[in-house]
């Protein structure tokens, strides 16, 4: 009789199936709630602190990148030790208030939205290590495009080597973990900041996002703030939902 160990260790060798091993969804499930809850507690955002970058970077790439598709210009980002960032852009006046409202609220979907798409990714293993590639290559990428802040500088490109890492180095099964868990904690990084999704000034920086985009899409700011929550919880489940929905 072979021993309990060499079985498990026959397991981790033994070929992958097509589709990549992902993690339990009650894993994942609690995963998202106790991030959500660390974000919300002191010295929380040590314990998630790559997790708080990364998501500064969404955040602020979501701006920039609504900018340059609506015609405008992503002129620069920076990113700072403190976990906050800034994207500077110029929109097309031509766009009238919509422009800017959408501009607006580019910044706080921009990680919802990119965990939805990791986490669907996770559904084959072509697609979850294309897109750990593609992830930590656009990481570098924006390095030496937009990125203008010393901490981004060294930071923004230590992500995307240890994902691209993961990417080439990593196990099928590590993948799999790897996509899904980045996917949630981009979700879920909505609610890192609750409390500026429901505030009018951003302190020196000026007005929040919600409040720009009150100022430009008329609806007051703390409806905006929570839209988004709501949204950014809708988008979490459902992709959850469609990752391990059976084909």
């Amino acid at each position: 009789m072979s021993q309990p160990g060499n079985d498990f260790e026959s397991l981790l060798q033994r070929e992958a199936p097509p589709e990549v091993e992902r993690m339990g969804l009650t894993w994942l499930v609690g995963a998202a709630i106790a991030t959500a809850i660390l974000w919300q507690i002191p010295g929380g955002d040590y314990i998630l602190y790559p997790f708080t970058i990364l998501a500064t970077w969404f955040h602020e790439m979501g701006h920039g990148l609504m900018a340059l598709l609506l015609g405008g210009q992503f002129q620069k980002l920076q990113i700072f030790s403190n976990g906050s960032g800034v994207a500077s852009y110029a929109i097309r006046t031509s766009l009238g208030s919509i422009g800017p409202g959408l501009v607006a609220a580019a910044g706080p979907m921009g990680p919802p939205l990119a965990g939805a798409a990791l986490i669907l990714a996770s559904r084959s293993f072509t697609t979850a290590s294309l897109s750990l590639k593609i992830l930590g290559s656009f990481l570098l990428l924006s390095t030496l495009i937009w990125i203008r802040s010393l901490f981004g500088l060294v930071a923004i490109p230590l992500l995307g080597l240890i994902i691209l890492g993961i990417s080439f180095k990593a196990p099928r099964w590590m993948q799999g973990v790897a996509i899904q868990f980045l996917g949630v904690q981009a979700c879920v990084s909505t609610y890192h900041q609750l409390d500026y999704l429901f505030s009018y000034t951003a302190g020196p920086l000026g007005l929040s996002d919600t409040a720009q985009m009150q100022r430009y899409l008329l609806l007051p700011y703390w409806f905006w703030g929570g839209l988004m929550a709501i949204a950014s919880l809708i988008i979490l489940v459902q992709s959850l939902r469609v990752a391990y929905r059976e084909e």
